[in-house]
């Protein structure tokens, strides 16, 4: 595995999801505790969509494939660790909301990657 792919996959994918856990944080304040996964996540689907087109510069869906895979299972365990763990939510966390968060965490990657490849076919 190459050091340019390790960067992009924990590397962003850490990134993104202490990007997300600081929104979380500052939102407790503004939003209820219920919605904040609601606020966060086009948010959070805006900055990871621009990553992927700006920062990650693949274009093998393989590549992609593995990106979703590792970001998927950081926002997985790190939310269990630094969310659940530590903060006990009353009601729960793992609602709708956080089930959506993970499938897009997952899906943003590969349609991206189909996007690039796709683009890349027909230019050549």
């Amino acid at each position: 595995m190459n050091m340019k792919l390790l960067k992009d996959m924990f590397g962003w994918g850490i990134a993104l999801w202490f990007i997300g856990y600081l929104v979380g944080i500052l939102l407790f304040f503004f939003v209820p505790p219920s919605m904040i996964g609601w606020v966060i996540m086009p948010i959070g689907a805006i900055i990871t969509i621009l990553v992927l087109l700006k920062k990650i510069k693949e274009e093998s869906l393989k590549y992609y494939l593995l990106l979703a895979a590792a970001w998927t299972l950081i926002a997985i365990i790190f939310d269990y660790f630094f969310l659940v763990k530590i903060f006990k939510p009353a009601d729960g966390y793992y609602k709708l909301d956080v089930y959506l968060y993970y499938t897009l965490t997952f899906i943003l990657p590969l349609i991206i990657g189909f996007y690039k490849t796709k683009n890349r076919l027909h230019t050549n």
